[in-house]
């Protein structure tokens, strides 16, 4: 049987990356594909040493760093990818992968990081962020993310199974294409992670310093209560005029390498996260460091932090104000947190954990198509066929 596996676009090895690479785990032999690739060389090992096949848009001008500019035509590029030769398609999507065309006797699954964030229920956070409330330009922007609503619910009649990444994200898909989904959640690699009992008297957050990440809350927060410490990592185009906001107890450490990040988690008496995220992967990754977490209550964050019971993993704040920042900050500092409980409850989340719940997911999507078609050809009889779970998980 063969296998395509289909990506938005590989220029960095994020969040939506170590999906993929998770999945070439799972089908080593599969064939990649992509709008483009330009991955760095250092990155190109942690997906197998594949290469993908591209689009028109690979050798468009200036498509290595501005291939954001190109979204108009990626909808026409992805369907120009040829997959008729495979038997099961895969398509990691947060923009236009899910798109790909194929046939009555394929299955198609995608696995959802969100439907496009920026055309559907973000789209006028993302103007205002983008200054493009007003004028031609903006007429001319918001035109454009109408007719990508428009491919983008039509495309979703080519998938045959929906899976998303937390409940949140379920939703997402639910409400954009009308669809039921799964939930797979992510994989997050806890054991590059030391759960730590012995905390130092500090908070952290790290993220980019972009505004949806909300780090001028969390800051302007610490800055009203200055017998807290808060150290902040990351670097980005709202740097300037959060550190102008931050008193003298707020640190801003910039960009720091994966090793003295994890040594900051490890020590950092809570991790703060002010951000709605579809997953959120630092949380999950600061739990398993065994260091609990005060973060917004909306998003994935409601499904990766534990605010009951007898073991909870960090607090919730459930609005995005220095008010409820605070209270929710002072009610951590009244209870007791558990560093094994943090790490416990991160280990919900790891890449063996998600091997094993897409290859069932896959499975059960496949024996339903055949026995809806009641076929002996074309998808394949024997799901068992998909994969060896035990060589890879």
């Amino acid at each position: 049987m063969r296998v395509a596996l289909i990506h938005d676009w590989l220029v960095t090895f994020a969040g939506a990356e170590r999906v993929l690479a998770e999945l070439i785990k799972m089908f080593p032999e599969a064939d990649l594909f992509s709008v483009i690739d330009f991955l760095p060389d250092g990155d190109r090992a942690r997906l197998g040493g594949k290469h993908a096949t591209t689009t028109f848009i690979q050798s468009l001008p200036g498509a290595r760093t501005r291939y954001r500019s190109y979204l108009p035509l990626m909808p026409v590029a992805i369907e120009q990818l040829d997959l008729s030769a495979y038997d099961l398609v895969i398509s990691s999507s947060h923009a236009v992968a899910k798109g790909v065309l194929t046939g009555p006797d394929q299955v198609h699954i995608s696995y959802v990081h969100s439907p496009i964030r920026y055309a559907w229920d973000m789209q006028h956070q993302y103007l205002r962020e983008s200054n493009l409330t007003h004028g031609v330009k903006s007429w001319a922007v918001r035109w454009l993310l109408h007719r990508m609503r428009l491919w983008d619910a039509r495309t979703a009649n080519g998938v045959d199974e929906f899976i998303g990444n937390s409940a949140f994200i379920r939703r997402r898909i639910a409400k954009a294409y009308g669809r039921d989904a799964k939930v797979v959640f992510p994989p997050v690699d806890v054991k590059r992670f030391e759960a730590r009992a012995a905390k130092e008297d500090f908070y952290l957050t790290a993220s980019r310093l972009v505004p949806y990440k909300r780090v001028d809350l969390v800051v302007n927060a610490f800055s009203v209560m200055p017998e807290k410490r808060l150290v902040v990592v990351g670097d980005g185009p709202d740097a300037a005029k959060i550190r102008r906001a931050a008193g003298p107890n707020v640190e801003f450490l910039g960009y720091q390498s994966d090793s003295m990040l994890r040594d900051l988690m490890g020590r950092a008496k809570g991790f703060v996260f002010a951000a709605e995220e579809d997953f959120g992967i630092i949380p999950v990754e600061a739990q398993a460091s065994g260091t609990p977490v005060i973060a917004y209550g909306k998003g994935g964050a409601l499904e990766t932090v534990v605010d009951a019971g007898e073991s909870p993993t960090g607090v919730f704040f459930h609005e995005q104000t220095v008010e409820a920042l605070c209270e929710a900050i002072r009610k951590f500092e009244e209870r007791r947190f558990s560093a094994a409980a943090c790490r416990l409850n991160a280990e919900r989340f790891s890449p063996e954990r998600f091997r094993e719940d897409m290859l069932v997911a896959i499975q059960e999507c496949v024996q339903r198509l055949h026995r809806g078609t009641g076929q002996t050809g074309g998808r394949p009889s024997d799901p068992s066929c998909l994969y060896n779970c035990e060589s890879a998980s």
